[in-house]
Parts: structure tokens; C-alpha cells; sequence
């Protein structure tokens, strides 16, 4: 996952491994890694450290780039990289910085962050509750999210604001240290599910042990 080679560059370094052999039990411990999500990523856990705040969580789509299939079709096209990807929302919590929910893949072009965020994310809001995220789901604003940047108000506001967004795209940016989110994933779409969980399970492993995120000391009571 971390390098993204080819199979048989892959093979190769292993010592020489049967090729097939190799991606059998690649996937397989893959798989299975991906399968602890229920157990590290988890959505209560948005209430660490709660002082009372209506917003616990920040919300964001971040894309991937996968190959370009025949025939055309616009619903896979990404804006952020002018190609065909795949989107994936992410919430963090706020108070702690640990990564409590990934919904995902779906097509970049069929799929904006707000079809997304109505589709499970809103419903698993508590009465009251709302989040923080960008221009993109001014839709939902005021009721279930926390004003966007662009209608932010006063210094301190704004200057929150981008802390809080500094740091959901620190982790965006530690997802695609991974070869496999950092480059075109080269096999098919179905797989790109098992790496994407299975990346976001180790990356918030590391965060809890010894690799935390900086710090938002957030209040918007």
C-alpha cells in the first residue's frame, strides 16, 4: 500500500515470490486490516472531551484518482485533479483530532460533498448537533453546519476556522503518503475500498500512539 508498485516490481523485492501468491495474500491482509474499522474508527467517540459544544466534528471530501474507463463518464470526473475519482467524506473530531467516521467511495462527479454528507452523515447527528465544513455545504447551514468560511464572522471566527481546517487537511495529506491514495490506483474501483479503510485504520492507529495531530482548542458555545 505504502509504495504502490507493481506487482512484479513488488515480487521482486520479496525475494522472488510467485506473483499470484504475492497478491493473494497482499489482499488478504489488506482485507483484514480494513475489518478493524468498526473497532478504531468510531463515531462516539466524537464526544471525547465534550465541553458542550454544538459542533464536534469537521466534515470534508477528499478525492483519489483512479484510471480513465471506456465509454466516458462524467459522474467519475473530479474537479480537484481534472480526471476520473473517487471521494471519500471524513470527520474528525475536533477536540481530539482522531479520524471517527470515512463514508465511502463514490463517484467524484456524481457525488458532491453535500449529496454525500444528506446521504448518512446528517442522520447520525444528535438533536442540535452540527459540524464544521467548507463553502461546499452552505446548503445546510445554519441547522446542521457551523457557517462556512466564507460567511465567517470576526477575527477570532476566521482564525479557528483555519486552524480547524489545517488540520483536517494534515490528514488528508497523511492518507496520501500512501502510494496507493497518492497515485491513479491502477486496479479495479472495488478494490480502492479495502485500501482506502485499510489506510485510514493505520492512520488513525498512529494519531492514538505517538503521532497526534496539533492541537484546536475549539468553542463555539
Amino acid at each position: 500500500m505504502k509504495l504502490y508498485l507493481p506487482e512484479r516490481a513488488i515480487v521482486s523485492l520479496a525475494g522472488g515470490v510467485d506473483e499470484k501468491t504475492f497478491s493473494k495474500w497482499s489482499w488478504l491482509f489488506i482485507d483484514q486490516i480494513s475489518f478493524l474499522e468498526n473497532q478504531v474508527i468510531l463515531w462516539e467517540n466524537r464526544l471525547q472531551n465534550d465541553v458542550g459544544n454544538d459542533c464536534l466534528v469537521s466534515v470534508d471530501g477528499t478525492d483519489f484518482r483512479i484510471q480513465q474507463f471506456q465509454p466516458f463518464w462524467k459522474g467519475w470526473y473530479s474537479h480537484k485533479f481534472n480526471g476520473p475519482g473517487l471521494r471519500w467524506e471524513v470527520a474528525l473530531c475536533i477536540l481530539t483530532g482522531h479520524i471517527v467516521w470515512i463514508s465511502g467511495p463514490f463517484p467524484c462527479g456524481e457525488w458532491p460533498d453535500i449529496k454525500i454528507f444528506r446521504q448518512a452523515l446528517k442522520g447520525m447527528l444528535s438533536q442540535g448537533e452540527r459540524v464544521e465544513a467548507d463553502d461546499g455545504y452552505a446548503g445546510e447551514c445554519p441547522r446542521f453546519v457551523v457557517a462556512p468560511r466564507r460567511f465567517a464572522e470576526g477575527a477570532a471566527r476566521v482564525a479557528l476556522t483555519k486552524r480547524v481546517w489545517a488540520r483536517h487537511e494534515t490528514v488528508n495529506k497523511r492518507f496520501k503518503q500512501w502510494g496507493c491514495l497518492k497515485q491513479v490506483f491502477r486496479h479495479d474501483p472495488s478494490k480502492q475500498s479495502s485500501m482506502f479503510r485499510a489506510v485510514a485504520v493505520v492512520t488513525q492507529l498512529a494519531i492514538e500512539n505517538g503521532e497526534p495531530l496539533f492541537n484546536v482548542n475549539y468553542n463555539n458555545m
